[in-house]
């Protein structure tokens, strides 16, 4: 049984071992470029009322 290789997270094509997972060095930066650009930013949601507000007895 053959093994697949896994695939590019930005192109979907077969990963390279000099460049893993990406296929090539291309797909690693345009990968970082997402980062760095915030595209693979998790949205957070509304705090708890009162969480930071500055009122609290601890201290």
């Amino acid at each position: 049984m053959k093994v697949k290789a896994p695939a590019c997270p930005v192109c979907g094509r077969p990963a390279d071992p000099r460049a893993r997972p990406f296929c090539s060095t291309r797909c690693a930066d345009v990968d970082l470029g997402r980062w760095l650009g915030g595209a693979y930013a998790i949205p957070a949601g509304a705090p708890p009322a009162g969480a930071g507000d500055g009122d609290d007895d601890a201290g």
